[in-house]
């Protein structure tokens, strides 16, 4: 399939504000070959982000951040403050290593000489165009927490620091449940032992 096996027939924005809507009437071209009939879906727009998962080997701990989530209100989440590996939108003129370094400065107050680049992925093409870059960053978690955030966009922001073992763990009960963090955390379950050996 190519550019070629879809049309747009209209296109308008029903709503802008933080994010936007985009609605659109298309059709495409069916694996059997003929067309489909017109239909008409609704995008979520909200740009493109980079998210970052603090490791240090030598402790063995990592760093997420914990914060109030609206959609997890909506979503009927069983907790509606979240942890998460430091994350932000990709402005115009950045590139995603930019806004991770960026992003790990602002929610955990670290620098990195590296990054390791994990994956790039939309989270859920069904309905939203974003794409997600997410890196590991090695650094050294021994004097890291405390709260932070920028004040300009109002960040309320917890960093929380843990054994490997016990991130590991609440991602198995449900307790880390976003999919950037969840990634991020499985790619070091399959990393780990050979990120601790090269330290």
């Amino acid at each position: 399939m190519t550019a070629e096996d879809y049309e747009i027939r209209s296109a308008d924005t029903p709503f802008k504000g933080f994010s936007r809507i985009e609605r659109f009437r298309f059709r495409h071209r069916r694996f059997t070959g003929d067309w489909t009939p017109e239909l008409e879906r609704e995008i979520y727009v909200r740009g493109h982000a980079a998210g970052v998962l603090p490791y240090d080997p030598k402790l063995d701990r990592v760093l997420v951040v914990e914060q109030f989530r609206m959609a997890a209100v909506v979503a009927g989440r069983p907790s509606h403050w979240t942890l998460e590996v430091p994350a932000g939108l990709v402005r115009p003129g950045e590139n995603p290593e930019e806004v991770a370094r960026r992003e790990l400065v602002e929610e955990a107050g670290l620098a990195a000489a590296e990054l390791i680049p994990l994956y790039t992925f939309m989270p859920s093409p069904g309905s939203a165009a974003e794409t997600v870059w997410l890196f590991a960053a090695l650094v050294d978690l021994a004097q890291a927490g405390g709260l932070a955030g920028v004040a300009a966009e109002d960040e309320d922001i917890r960093i929380v620091v843990m054994e490997t073992e016990e991130a590991f763990a609440r991602m198995r009960r449900g307790e880390i449940d976003n999919a950037i963090t969840l990634l991020s955390l499985q790619w070091l379950q399959l990393n780990r032992e050979r990120l601790r050996a090269s330290r």
